[in-house]
């Protein structure tokens, strides 16, 4: 199970990261990606991808608050994108155990981005873990 849910996490991510290098709709992304047979995009990639993209405004506020040392615009394309996703995850997703939510999004980063990445993404999630409480979602 986590397994698929992994691969579709990542292919948010790229839908996500397609979206914003190409400067078109998520929405526009999915629909060029049903059109085509491979690789096959399930109901949970769309879900969570559309999801990212309806809170994308509030998301980038708080990973713009929350990155110790670092802009939005300074952080790679595909980590920003996995930021994001992790950080809906984590604050809206309820279903989710903020743990998993933080592992998943570190999972991800390990497949597509630096070495580096997977730290960045675990220790900017982290904090907004432990101000959950306090945060205006």
């Amino acid at each position: 199970m986590s397994g698929a849910r992994r691969k579709a996490r990542r292919r948010a991510v790229e839908v996500l990261y397609e979206a914003e290098v190409r400067a078109t709709s998520v929405e526009d992304v999915i629909k060029r990606r049903r059109a085509q047979p491979e690789p096959p995009i399930n109901e949970f990639t769309e879900q969570l991808a559309r999801s990212v993209d309806g809170r994308r405004e509030r998301i980038d506020g708080l990973l713009g608050e929350y990155a110790i040392g670092w802009t939005l615009e300074r952080m790679p394309v595909v980590d920003r994108n996995i930021l994001r996703m992790g950080a809906y995850e984590l604050l809206w997703a309820e279903d989710i155990p903020d743990g998993v939510a933080i592992a998943e999004a570190v999972g991800v980063a390990k497949e597509l981005s630096t070495d580096e990445s997977p730290n960045f993404i675990s220790g900017l999630l982290s904090r907004l873990m432990e101000n959950k409480s306090t945060l205006s979602l």
